[in-house]
């Protein structure tokens, strides 16, 4: 790719759910210095978050024409509730397609996760959701179809309901979702849904003595710069960025 003024790194598009707030700021805080990225978003005018999902996946490819001739090195599909509505083996075949006609790896935070957590040879997961029951059930299959089991289950519940009952979870509430989980018989905690703030709730993890704690976001952040790098996934690598080795200076002055 031809060297650009804030991309010297890598330049990365990145495919957002239309009303979704959360994606943009914390992929901000998590690129290293000299990464930068272009968003799309995917819009569906579906009533149910269900529908919306099939609807962003039959769009997929139509919504990375809005990147043009940009000269992006990896995308990023930040709505892990599509791959489990379209399942693993679709999803596979989906990101090949892409990679062969488009010329670019297609990064989907659902295989992160997978990929994070075979790195850890995690078997037995913990789950904070923030989403509706059905939807929650739907990602247990997914995830049991990759080889996992998922041991525990916390709700992470915004009670205001200001806005999006995802969008607008507050920190202190995941933490506590995510607390309930440290003392159970699981190798890991992911954090469900690109939508639910988490870089706090991770960076509070990183010193404790519970299991390694990722989420949706990190986790693609992590796998797509592993693309960026032309770099093997490894422990010591993973549990850097759950320790926010490189990002958890910039989450704090974010914070202030």
């Amino acid at each position: 790719m031809s060297e650009l003024e804030y991309s010297k790194r890598g330049l990365i598009g990145v495919l957002t759910p239309q009303a979704n707030t959360t994606v943009e700021p914390e992929f901000s805080i998590m690129w290293p210095r000299g990464v930068s990225m272009v968003n799309a978003r995917l819009i569906s005018s579906e009533v149910t978050i269900e529908q919306r999902l099939i609807d962003y996946t039959d769009q997929v490819e139509a919504s990375l024409d809005q990147f043009a001739n940009a000269p992006i090195q990896a995308v990023a599909f930040a709505c892990t509730g599509a791959s489990y509505l379209m399942g693993q083996g679709k999803e596979a075949k989906l990101c090949e397609r892409i990679h062969k006609n488009r010329g670019y790896p297609f990064v989907t935070a659902a295989r992160s996760v997978t990929e994070y957590l075979q790195t850890l040879f995690a078997k037995r997961i913990g789950l904070v959701s923030p989403y509706p029951a059905s939807l929650t059930e739907e990602s247990f299959g997914y995830w049991e179809s990759v080889g996992f089991m998922v041991a525990e289950v916390a709700a992470a519940v915004d009670e205001s309901r200001d806005f999006h009952p995802i969008y607008s979870l507050r920190a202190g509430s995941i933490m506590d979702a995510v607390s309930s989980l440290k003392d159970k018989d699981i190798d890991a905690i992911v954090m469900l849904g690109t939508g639910m703030p988490t870089l706090k709730a991770i960076l509070n993890c990183a010193d404790w003595n519970g299991p390694p704690v990722t989420s949706c976001m990190l986790s693609l952040a992590w796998r797509t710069m592993l693309h960026i790098d032309k770099k093997e996934a490894n422990a010591d690598d993973v549990l850097a960025w759950s320790r926010g080795e490189d990002w958890g200076q910039r989450m704090l002055v974010h914070c202030l």
